[in-house]
């Protein structure tokens, strides 16, 4: 007669041995994180410390920024103009996300490599480009007066109007793949519903297209402003030597005034800024977010 032995489980122990195998994939990229950005950044807010004659541990730079009027001027229009520029390429964005997301035709392909487009120039190209467009003799200008619409050049370069039509063509893609991940995800048959149950195409879009795009809408907002508050060809060439962002300060410091831990602070002081924007943006998509999911 055989005799079949049953084989039980071994006991799981209580406690478990921890393996670092899992983790082996995390190491690369840690590295060059912890290299490249953790390690620099660290250096950034030792030598913002730094004072005269290597006075160590100083809060003397961070004083003269702060009574500084000329850069908090700065660091105002710096705040101004990314905001600006954040909500410009947002509502550009969004309709023409919006087709890419629904549209079915071979036209789409086209629509979106124009979308992109921008981005296969460089970024100081693209901007001498509206230097010609928006100066005193450029096309606008002359086209106006050519009509006999104005009788001056209007000023539409080295100012904040000029900055911004240039941030907005510059990081408008940016805004634009932010939005089309979004839209993607919304189911069209929702819509489709919708429309069944007698919503007209604004009630859609008003009440369940823009509510469920929320995620999208702030990403593409954070995205541009952060990309707009550390812009410098951009501000730079457009603005003038009159129109001072940090980025632009931070730049004169370091090659101009040989200022080392002032241009530290500047570049603190931005850092901490689109944190903060970031860190508001976040908390303002949980609440929008667990407001339409109650």
């Amino acid at each position: 007669m055989t005799t079949i032995e049953t084989l039980s489980p071994p006991e799981s122990s209580p406690h478990r041995s921890f393996t670092f195998r899992p983790y082996f994939s995390l190491i690369p990229p840690s590295t060059v994180l912890l290299l490249f950005f953790a390690l620099p950044m660290g250096m950034m807010i030792g030598l913002s410390f730094q004072g005269a004659d290597d006075e160590a541990w100083t809060m003397a730079n961070y004083q003269r920024f702060f009574s500084d009027d000329l850069m908090l001027v700065g660091l105002g229009r710096t705040m101004l103009m990314s905001g600006l520029v954040a909500i410009c390429v947002t509502v550009m964005a969004y309709p023409l996300a919006y087709y890419l997301a629904r549209a079915t035709s071979r036209w789409r392909t086209v629509v979106f490599a124009l979308a992109i487009a921008p981005e296969l120039a460089g970024v100081v190209l693209r901007t001498y480009g509206w230097l010609v467009i928006l100066e005193d003799h450029g096309f606008v200008n002359s086209a106006l007066l050519w009509a006999g619409l104005i009788s001056e050049p209007l000023p539409l370069s080295k100012n904040m109007f000029g900055v911004v039509a240039g941030l907005t063509h510059v990081i408008l893609p940016f805004g634009v793949l932010s939005l089309l991940t979004s839209l993607q995800g919304i189911n069209p048959n929702l819509e489709k519903a919708a429309q069944v149950l007698g919503a007209s195409r604004i009630a859609v879009l008003r009440h369940i297209v823009l509510p469920l795009s929320i995620p999208g809408i702030v990403s593409s907002l954070l995205i541009a402003f952060t990309m707009a508050a550390s812009a410098y060809a951009t501000p730079a060439l457009l603005g003038g030597a009159g129109f001072k962002v940090l980025a632009t300060m931070v730049y004169e410091q370091v090659l101009f005034y040989i200022d080392w831990p002032f241009a530290a602070v500047l570049a603190n002081v931005l850092l901490l800024a689109m944190l903060i924007a970031v860190f508001v943006g976040s908390r303002i998509e949980a609440r929008l977010h667990n407001k339409l999911h109650l």
